[in-house]
């Protein structure tokens, strides 16, 4: 367990933006920062990361929280486990006591496989620089490709024993277990259930995920055994903690780079990698060789938008640079392309030039996509076919570009460039865009049109039911204004000097009032966290410097704490010198009218209830009778109410 003073401390040290801009790039925004929201796909950044309330918020999908909510979402940690991650970053000590066998057993899969790819990297890094063979064999070859000693630690780089055995006999020596290591991909079981190593003989290249964990690893082999080989090599098979579509190798080393330079360089190996960021241009991924998926382009977006593919300038090279262009194109990504000269490289490129001569080669060199592809499918093409289908290409490659006005440039620059009517162009655009929708379209219908068999049941919706799900909507909106009044200025006295029912004078803040009036009548929040919110804004209204809304938006409990960061951080907000305080006859006013709202729509409910019954009741005089009494008194009650509304000066 973590004492509360160490979490209090953690939560002090942790700056919301710091943590949140390990993962997305975020741009200022008045007194806050926005950024494409890491939880779900987009491409207008709807993710608001406020400081001054040390919390993020997704607009979109909802999703956010403060540094601890915000890592326990995005890396899918425990409470414990992301406390343990901020306490890490920001260098505080956590002392506790060592798992126990039976507890190490019961780390779920996930954990326990990060455990064991962690301790095999320091092994293969342990061999690399301690063991004879490791410095002879492993570090020759990383000397022979130039490697620095600084490189070398900052990729982790290390070297795997030539013998079958040796990670597997040192994991199970140390208890790790032997299902982890062959589901982490490390090892592998003959017939006869003997463990082997799957890496051995090679130089190890590590996989760290964007939170700087080891998920998988790739390994080269060496000297004559790669002669006649067609796998050169060998990487981690899939996994629970690692997927190759996902990843992208040497993301986490580049990632504070591609957000300061506002742009990434995709290249294809480990190698280019690792030159590159030793010839000092550090904002540099790679696909290993593999055409780019959606997951890995969303995951570059949340750090910049703009892409240099950098390959080489060979057959390969261009293959490369065209495979996956489109989805580049289609999730907003501004795409350039450079080959280099032949016969070279990025690896050894970076070898020939510092990083200002790579820099301005670079620009110098980098053409647009769309410039690209027309010069490789359209220059000294003359059969009216080919030339034809070239054309069409590139027309549905512009297509899929999400911004209009960016669309309709390309469009033009092509007609010039190629001589052909813009609006003709322009039409074939259109026929792809709409071609586009369509089949979209016919796939959402597809999706409506195989309903469970309880929902083909259950699809004649009575209007008594109707009614319902509007009355619960209301409710839950009129709920959810009055619980936001409370998170926002819960605090503030709006009644100085208020005689109690017990004829006691008191000052009333705003959850306090809420909590009184509610009460009068017997009335409760039907969510019960909102509930808890009132209750425990009242438990602390009268500590010294309370504030309503940070204590909330620091919560302890994560359901609370995501209620509070949808409800108290505003989409657009003032800086602070444009902000007007709020008066305190005007949040008085606010707040009546809300729990008159709140009384309001409870005898609507009500009153709802008892037209139901009384439908029901038609054989039974006595009990029609009855309720129709009751009706005409709650009514009454209603016509009051509403009437005491009208009279209040309100505006929401």
């Amino acid at each position: 367990m973590i004492d509360r003073a160490t979490i209090d401390k953690i939560m002090e040290a942790a700056n919301i933006v710091d943590v949140v801009s390990e993962f997305v790039s975020l741009r200022k925004a008045g007194i806050n920062y926005k950024g494409l929201c890491p939880f779900h796909n987009e491409k207008t950044p709807s993710f608001v990361v406020s400081p001054s309330k040390g919390y993020c918020h997704c607009f979109s999908c909802g999703k956010g929280g403060n540094p601890v909510g915000f890592i326990m979402e995005h890396e899918q940690m425990t409470y414990p486990e992301a406390l343990k991650w901020l306490a890490r970053k920001y260098h505080i000590e956590i002392q506790e006591r060592e798992l126990s066998d039976e507890e190490k057993k019961q780390e779920n899969e996930r954990e326990s496989m990060f455990i064991v790819n962690e301790w095999a990297m320091n092994h293969y890094q342990n061999i690399l620089n301690d063991h004879v063979d490791g410095r002879a064999i492993g570090m020759q070859y990383f000397r022979s490709r130039g490697f620095r000693d600084d490189i070398i630690k900052r990729f982790q780089l290390g070297y795997s024993l030539n013998q079958r055995d040796d990670l597997a006999k040192a994991a199970l020596s140390k208890g790790y277990q032997a299902e982890y290591l062959t589901a982490t991909g490390l090892c592998f079981k003959r017939d006869n259930g003997e463990l082997m190593d799957k890496f051995s003989g090679r130089v190890i290249f590590p996989w760290i995920n964007i939170s700087g964990k080891v998920c998988a690893f790739g390994g080269r082999l060496l000297d004559s055994r790669t002669k006649g080989v067609n796998q050169k090599y060998l990487n981690s098979p899939d996994s629970v903690i690692y997927h190759k579509d996902h990843e992208l190798y040497g993301l986490y080393q580049a990632k504070k780079a591609v957000v300061r330079e506002e742009c990434v360089y995709m290249v294809e190996g480990y190698t280019d990698v690792i030159s590159m960021h030793q010839c000092g241009l550090e904002n540099v991924v790679a696909n290993s060789g593999t055409a780019l998926s959606n997951h890995q382009i969303r995951l570059l977006h949340r750090f910049t938008s703009n892409i240099v593919l950098l390959y080489d300038g060979d057959a390969a090279g261009i293959h490369a640079a065209l495979r996956g262009t489109d989805m580049l194109l289609t999730e907003g990504m501004n795409i350039k392309v450079l080959l280099l000269p032949d016969n070279d490289d990025p690896d050894s490129f970076a070898h020939k030039h510092n990083a200002t001569e790579f820099r301005t080669y670079i620009e110098e060199h980098q053409t647009d996509f769309i410039e690209f592809k027309t010069h490789l499918l359209i220059d000294g093409v003359t059969d009216p076919i080919k030339r034809s289908e070239a054309i069409s290409s590139i027309v549905k490659s512009i297509s899929v570009i999400p911004d209009a006005i960016l669309r309709a440039t390309y469009i033009r620059e092509c007609a010039n460039r190629l001589g052909i009517a813009e609006r003709t162009l322009i039409s074939t655009m259109n026929k792809f865009i709409r071609n586009d929708r369509d089949e979209q379209e016919k796939t959402g219908n597809r999706e409506r049109q195989n309903p469970s068999s309880e929902n083909t049941s259950n699809s004649h919706v009575t209007t008594a039911a109707a009614i319902d799900m509007s009355a619960n909507t209301q409710t839950e909106k009129v709920e959810q204004l009055l619980i936001q009044a409370v998170i926002r200025d819960g605090e503030q006295i709006i009644y100085k000097g208020i005689e109690m029912d017990d004829g006691t004078v008191s000052d009333m803040s705003v959850s306090q009032y809420v909590k009184f009036d509610l009460s009068r009548d017997d009335l409760v929040f039907s969510n019960e966290l909102y509930n808890k919110i009132l209750e425990e804004a009242i438990l602390h209204n009268n500590d010294e410097e309370f504030c309503a809304e940070t204590y909330f938006l620091n919560h302890h409990d994560v359901n609370i704490n995501q209620i509070a960061g949808k409800l108290a951080i505003n989409h657009y907000q003032l800086s602070r010198s444009q902000q007007m305080s709020t008066k305190i006859v005007d949040l008085r006013n606010k707040i009546i009218h809300l729990v008159g709202d709140f009384k309001l729509n409870f005898v609507d409910n009500r009153l709802k209830e008892i037209r139901a019954q009384i439908s029901q009741a038609s054989s039974d005089m006595p009990k029609m009778l009855e309720l129709m009494k009751t009706y005409k008194d709650i009514q009454e009650m209603r016509n009051q109410l509403a009437q005491q509304l009208g009279s209040d000066i309100v505006s929401r």
